[in-house]
C-alpha cells in the first residue's frame, strides 16, 4: 500500500507557523551543505561543496526539514535528445506510480513521483522547458513554474540562465503557494532576481476560490488537436467547469506568428548557454571532488564510463561544446528572436488581442511508454511559450486518460504568478480531480 502523506495545508498550516517541521525533497541538482549534488551524473557523485542554494537557506530559515534529494533525468534531460525521462546513472530509473511501464516525464521526475506517492508533502523541481509541469501532470500532482527571476538559481546545476527556474511540486495549489511564498526573493548572486523582492507577495493569501468569476481566459485551441480523444474530452470537461465557475472563454485558434520557428531558436539558446553556464558552475566546485572542470571534460568522462552510455549518447553535449560563446551572432539572434516570439509576440499578444488574463490548454498527454519501439508516444505540450518567455505556468490535475493522469495548464504574463495560482486554485476547488495512484482507476 502506498503511503499518503497529508499536504502542507492539511497539517494545520498558519502564516505565523511558517513551514516549521515540513519535510521537503529537493531535485538532485539543487545544492545543500550536507549532501552531494550529482545532477544524476557519476562525474558529480562526490560533488559536495558544503553550501546551501539560497532557496534552500530560505526553506531552512522558515523551519523546513530537508528530507533528501530526489532522482532526476540525468543533467536535467540535456545530455541527449534520446535521453530517458527519470533515468540517471546515479539513481537509476524513476517509475510512474500509475503505471511503472510509462514515463514519469521531465527531469523533475523524482520530485513529482515522491509527492504523488506521499513520500513528502512538497518537493522542489527545476524547469528549463516542461521539467516541472510535465512530471507534475503525468503523475497527477500540482506543479508551478514561476516567472524566471522570482526564485534564485544560485548553486543549482544549470542549463540556461535565460530559462532555468526552480519551483514547487505539491499535492495542492494552496501548498504550492505556501512553498513559493518562502522560496521567492532576490539574490545578489543571481542578477535575474533583482526585481523579485519587489514583485513577490504572500501567494497563499492571494488565493481566491471565486477568482474565475468574470475572468476571461484564452483557450489555446491550436494546441489541442495534438492530443488523444480521451485527453481532449477531459479538457472539454475542464472548460465546462471553468464556465460553470463564471469564467468567460475565448477561443484562440491561430498559433503565434513564429510559433513553429520557436523550437529551433530555443535549442540554439540552450546549447550556447549550457556550455557557458555549466562551465561556470563546474569552476565553482571543489576540484578534489569534481575533476571534470569543463563540459569537454564531462564528454570525455562519459565516453570512458560505460555506465553512463549504456542507454543513450551525448549528442546534445557535443552540440553544446561546439558553440562559440554568448557573443556569437547566431546565439544573440536566436535569443532575441525566441524571446520576442514567445513573449511580446506570443503570450503577451494573444492575451492583449483577446483581452484575456490567462491562457489554458492541456499540459501534456497521458504518460507514454518507455518503449521506443511502440507507437505510444508523447502527443503534445503547452510548456514551450511560457518556458522561453520566462512566464509563469501552473499545471493542475484535470482528469484521466486510460487511467493515467492529465493536467490543465494556466499560463500568464511576466510576474502574473499570484493571479495564475489563484485561477488554478479556483479550478481545483471546484473540480478536485486529483486521485492518488492506488485510487486512480475509474
Amino acid at each position: 500500500m502506498i503511503a499518503w502523506a497529508p499536504g502542507i495545508s492539511d497539517r494545520g498550516w498558519t502564516p505565523d507557523a511558517g513551514i516549521s517541521g515540513l519535510p521537503i525533497l529537493l531535485k538532485d541538482n539543487i545544492e545543500t551543505a550536507d549532501m552531494p549534488t550529482t545532477a544524476g551524473s557519476l562525474a558529480l557523485s562526490r560533488n559536495a561543496p558544503g553550501r546551501d542554494a539560497p532557496l534552500v537557506t530560505r526553506l531552512r530559515d522558515a523551519g523546513a526539514f530537508i528530507l533528501g534529494k530526489a532522482n532526476l533525468s540525468e543533467w536535467a534531460n540535456i545530455r541527449s535528445s534520446n535521453s530517458i525521462s527519470g533515468w540517471s546513472a546515479v539513481g537509476g530509473q524513476t517509475r510512474n506510480p500509475y503505471d511503472p511501464e510509462r514515463t514519469p516525464c521531465g527531469s523533475s521526475a523524482g520530485s513529482a513521483v515522491a509527492v504523488a506517492i506521499g513520500l513528502a508533502p512538497a518537493a522542489i523541481g527545476t524547469e528549463t522547458d516542461g521539467s516541472i509541469t510535465c512530471p507534475a501532470s503525468v503523475n497527477g500532482v500540482v506543479g508551478f513554474k514561476p516567472t524566471v527571476g522570482l526564485v534564485s538559481r544560485t548553486h543549482i546545476v544549470p542549463i540556461s540562465h535565460s530559462q532555468d527556474t526552480a519551483g514547487p511540486i505539491t499535492a495542492t495549489v494552496e501548498d504550492a503557494a505556501i512553498v513559493l511564498s518562502v522560496i521567492a526573493g532576490s539574490d545578489p548572486l543571481d542578477p535575474a532576481t533583482v526585481e523579485a523582492d519587489a514583485r513577490k507577495v504572500d501567494y497563499r493569501a492571494a488565493l481566491d476560490a471565486d477568482s474565475l468569476r468574470g475572468a476571461r481566459l484564452g483557450v489555446m485551441r491550436f494546441l489541442v488537436s495534438n492530443y488523444s480523444a480521451e485527453t481532449q474530452a477531459e479538457f472539454e470537461r475542464a472548460l465546462q467547469a471553468l464556465r460553470d465557475a463564471g469564467a468567460e472563454l475565448v477561443e484562440i485558434t491561430e498559433a503565434p506568428k513564429d510559433f513553429r520557428a520557436l523550437g529551433g531558436w530555443e535549442i540554439q539558446v540552450l546549447m550556447s548557454e549550457l556550455k557557458h553556464d555549466l562551465n561556470a558552475y563546474l569552476a565553482s566546485t571543489d576540484p578534489a571532488q569534481v575533476p571534470t572542470r569543463t563540459l569537454a571534460d564531462l564528454i570525455a568522462f562519459n565516453e570512458a564510463e560505460p555506465r553512463e552510455m549504456t542507454l543513450f549518447g551525448q549528442e546534445l553535449f557535443l552540440r553544446a561544446e561546439a558553440t562559440t560563446g554568448l557573443e556569437d551572432p547566431v546565439y544573440v539572434t536566436a535569443r532575441a528572436n525566441s524571446l520576442r516570439a514567445a513573449g511580446p509576440e506570443g503570450i503577451d499578444k494573444m492575451m492583449a488581442d483577446n483581452t484575456v488574463v490567462a491562457l489554458v490548454a492541456p499540459t501534456t498527454s497521458r504518460a507514454w511508454t518507455n518503449d521506443r519501439e511502440d507507437d505510444d508516444n508523447a502527443q503534445g505540450s503547452a510548456s514551450r511559450l511560457a518556458a522561453v518567455a520566462g512566464y509563469p505556468h501552473l499545471t493542475v490535475p484535470m482528469g484521466f486518460d486510460r487511467g493515467m493522469p492529465v493536467g490543465i495548464s494556466f499560463i500568464g504574463g511576466k510576474w502574473d504568478d499570484a493571479r495564475i495560482l489563484s485561477l488554478g486554485y479556483a479550478y481545483e476547488q471546484r473540480t478536485h480531480e486529483r486521485r492518488p495512484p492506488t485510487l486512480a482507476a475509474r
